[in-house]
């Protein structure tokens, strides 16, 4: 993270002051006991107690905090439910932590644009909530998406188990209300496809809060498919599951959803939810067709054929919806199922091309033993999103550090077969020391002049994504390594 600057912390009464002026109330959190709620996102190995903690409820607050900070020279780091598993939202010593919490209502829903509008403290499955008894719902679904909020989900272009038809955050949101950090208010997009000029939104998305802070969103909603069915398949290799996933996807059929879990996975999702899985397999396949009743039938019907040719030894198609949301149960709750077997566990993220998933799992087997931890496998297997559960205890002296370096090489791995660091994660403070690895200096160059045009002072989110920071009024001029700053080492827990 970026040298704490001591004249901003001996400031922190006045900091505070100034805050409680702009949000009443108990809008601001100052005691060292209630700081530590805040100290850390999903990604608890890096912890650290924010200078302050500001939760205002309206744009206009949210407006005069930035531009009091952009004034001030106080750095800003946004977050919304915490569930970031990136450090996207790790706070700074020095820096106020600006939650969205507070900003929780759905605005607006017009079912005859199928369009929602929402604050970004929503969470996920909300908007589902809100819009499930008139037939329709929000498609993006992570995990997480029972707690992780529409503005986080934003911030980190988030997926889940139905992106592979449905695509990710950034195919479903329209539009956005946000506050850059000189305090101006500025809408991109809005209830209408493609709007016309620089796609700004598609750079807003999937940003990371480093060019802004998001006070609204505008999504869009689908009508309910007729039916949706899931298959259940299981295989005795990895390598057969992973030729029926690019066998289905060759045959040009595209489920809703494809996800694929390994053994370890299995067994643990299964002794957590008991779902019915079958525990003698190497590899369990959930493939999700939805549509009209008849398409739906025909291509439950081409997918078991495809699995039988890779040498499927279980088969079971759901009969009932109950049936379907169980065999969603296991996936969904993979990641807690984890963590009864593991004291601690590191949930990597990264993506390759879908022929490789043989190659990479083997290679992974062979880190995992290099390494002395066990690994559990869980993938979006329909666009190759992979997230190795790496199995640690951070009680045991260098096992974190192990954990870490061992994810470093499994997102090495998916650079090195034509995949990317990250699918939906993030890259946040997790892989910030990675960046090299996928970009040259001048690729990183040309991004960080992207942040520059939104924030020219390096006030938001400072410390996230790139390994170092180049002051904006170099970056026209520089030689690559001129005003470069490496970031010191991140507060460990």
């Amino acid at each position: 993270m970026p040298a704490p600057d001591g004249a901003v912390m001996s400031r922190r009464g006045e900091i505070v002051a100034a805050l409680r002026r702009m949000v009443p109330g108990e809008g601001v959190i100052s005691d060292p006991a209630s700081l530590r709620a805040y100290e850390s996102d999903g990604l608890t190995a890096y912890r650290q107690v924010p200078l302050v903690v500001v939760l205002p409820e309206t744009t206009a607050q949210v407006s005069e905090v930035l531009r009091w900070c952009n004034g001030a020279g106080v750095k800003v780091v946004p977050r919304g439910s915490g569930t970031s598993l990136s450090g996207g939202a790790l706070p700074l010593e020095d820096g106020v932590l600006l939650g969205l919490s507070k900003f929780s209502q759905v605005l607006d829903i017009d079912y005859d644009s199928r369009v929602a509008v929402v604050q970004p403290g929503v969470t996920n499955l909300a908007i589902t909530r809100a819009v499930e008894d008139r037939g329709f719902y929000y498609a993006p679904d992570p995990s997480s998406q029972i707690a992780c909020s529409i503005g986080g989900n934003v911030a980190e272009n988030s997926g889940g188990v139905h992106c592979l038809k449905y695509g990710l955050t950034t195919n479903n949101v329209l539009g956005v209300e946000m506050v850059m950090m000189d305090g101006e208010v500025v809408r991109l997009g809005g209830q209408h496809l493609d709007p016309a000029g620089l796609d700004l939104l598609g750079i807003v998305v999937g940003s990371e809060g480093l060019l802004g802070v998001v006070t609204e969103v505008t999504v869009r909603i689908l009508p309910k498919p007729q039916t949706a069915r899931a298959l259940l398949l299981g295989f005795e290799t990895i390598g057969r599951a992973g030729q029926c996933v690019a066998d289905v996807i060759a045959a040009g059929i595209i489920p809703a959803g494809m996800e694929m879990m390994d053994r370890p996975a299995i067994h643990a999702a299964e002794a957590f939810v008991h779902a019915g899985y079958p525990l003698d397999v190497e590899a369990l396949l959930i493939v999700e067709l939805d549509g009209p009743f008849a398409e739906c039938d025909y291509l439950v019907e081409q997918v078991a054929k495809i699995a039988t040719a890779n040498g499927a030894v279980t088969s079971r198609v759901s009969t009932s919806e109950d049936e379907r949301l169980a065999f969603w149960a296991g996936r969904k709750a993979a990641f807690p199922a984890v963590g009864r077997i593991s004291p601690d566990y590191y949930c990597m993220d990264g993506t390759i091309p879908r022929r490789r998933l043989p190659e990479v799992l083997r290679r992974m087997a062979a880190l995992s033993d290099h390494y002395g931890l066990k690994v559990a496998n869980v993938f979006h297997a329909g666009d190759g999103n992979l997230h190795p559960l790496i199995l640690y205890d951070a009680n045991q002296p260098g096992e974190l550090e192990r954990a870490e370096d061992f994810g470093a090489d499994i997102l090495r791995l998916c650079v090195e077969v034509g995949g990317v660091l990250t699918g939906e994660h993030g890259v946040g403070v997790e892989k910030r020391d990675l960046m090299g690895t996928m970009f040259t200096e001048i690729d990183l160059a040309h991004q960080q002049r992207v942040k520059c045009a939104f924030d020219p002072q390096l006030l938001l989110n400072p410390g996230k994504v790139f390994p170092t920071l180049h002051r904006c009024a170099e970056m026209g001029r520089m030689h690559i390594h001129h005003g470069a700053v490496p970031f010191p080492d991140l507060p460990r827990f």
